[in-house]
C-alpha cells in the first residue's frame, strides 16, 4: 500500500507541475456554472436546490474525465516510461490503483470547488442538505467510474486522442444506458436486455443519489464498477509487460 500511495502522491503533484489542473478545473467550474444559470433555469425554477447542477454534471464529466485519463497510460507508453515504471518492484495493480486515486483525488477537488453554488442556494432559501450532499457523493462516484473505466481505455493505446475517444465511448455506453430512448427500444424489441441495461446504467444509479436515496445496490454497483475497470487495466498493463 505504502507503493500505491507514493504513486498517488506523484501523480497528484504532477497534475499541478503543468497547466493541466488550472484548464480542467476552469473549464469544469465555467461549463458547470454556465449550464445550471442558463440552461438549468436555476432562478426561473424559483426552488432552493441544486437539481439543475447535478443534471448537468454526469454529462460534463463524460467529456472531460476521459480528458484526464486519456493522458494515464497512453503517454506513458508513447514516452516509454510505462516499461521503467513496470519494471519497479510494485505490482500492476498497485501502479494502476496509485494512478486512479491521483486522478480521482483531483476530480473530487473539482467538485469541492463548486462550494458557491451550496452557498448560494442556502442564501437562497432553505434546501434540503441532505440531499445535496447525497448529489455530491454520487458525483465523486461517477467520476471514480468514468476514471476507472478511462484509464483502462488508456491502456489500450499509445494515442491519447484515441484513448480520450474509447473513454468517451465507453462512458457514454453505461451513461446512456438506462436511457428513455435506449429503454423504450430495448423493451419493444428485447424486453430482458431493457432491464439489463437499467441495471448497468450509471445515470440511472446517480439519479437516485439526486434524490437523496444512497442505496446499498447503488453502492456496490459502483465499486463492483470501479474494481472490475481497475483489474482490466492492470490486467491489460500485464499482458503488456509479459509480451
Amino acid at each position: 500500500m505504502r507503493a500505491t500511495l507514493a504513486i498517488a502522491r506523484r501523480e497528484f503533484a504532477a497534475y499541478f507541475a503543468t497547466p493541466v489542473a488550472a484548464v480542467f478545473i476552469v473549464i469544469f467550474l465555467v461549463l458547470s456554472a454556465t449550464l445550471t444559470f442558463t440552461l438549468g433555469g436555476f432562478f426561473a425554477r424559483n426552488q432552493a436546490d441544486l437539481l439543475p447542477f447535478f443534471g448537468f454534471v454526469p454529462w460534463l464529466l463524460l467529456f472531460l474525465v476521459p480528458a484526464l485519463s486519456m493522458r494515464l497510460w497512453a503517454e506513458e507508453r508513447r514516452s516509454g516510461t510505462v516499461e521503467a515504471l513496470l519494471t519497479l518492484p510494485i505490482a500492476p495493480w498497485q501502479a494502476v490503483l496509485g494512478k486512479w486515486l491521483a486522478a480521482w483525488g483531483f476530480c473530487i477537488l473539482a467538485l469541492l470547488l463548486t462550494f458557491p453554488l451550496v452557498l448560494s442556494v442556502n442564501i437562497l432559501g432553505q434546501p434540503d442538505n441532505g440531499a445535496i450532499l447525497a448529489g455530491y457523493l454520487g458525483c465523486v462516484l461517477v467520476a471514480g467510474a468514468y476514471l476507472a473505466l478511462g484509464a483502462a481505455m488508456s491502456a489500450l493505446t499509445r494515442n491519447q486522442v484515441v484513448g480520450f475517444v474509447l473513454g468517451v465511448a465507453g462512458c457514454f455506453l453505461f451513461a446512456a444506458a438506462g436511457s428513455p430512448v435506449i429503454g423504450e427500444f430495448l423493451s419493444a424489441n428485447w424486453p430482458a436486455l431493457a432491464e439489463a441495461a437499467r441495471g448497468i446504467s450509471i445515470a440511472e444509479r446517480f439519479g437516485n443519489c439526486v434524490r437523496g436515496v444512497i442505496a446499498l445496490p447503488d453502492l456496490v454497483f459502483f465499486v463492483a464498477f470501479i474494481a472490475f475497470w481497475l483489474c482490466a487495466n492492470a490486467a491489460i498493463l500485464d499482458a503488456r509487460r509479459a509480451s
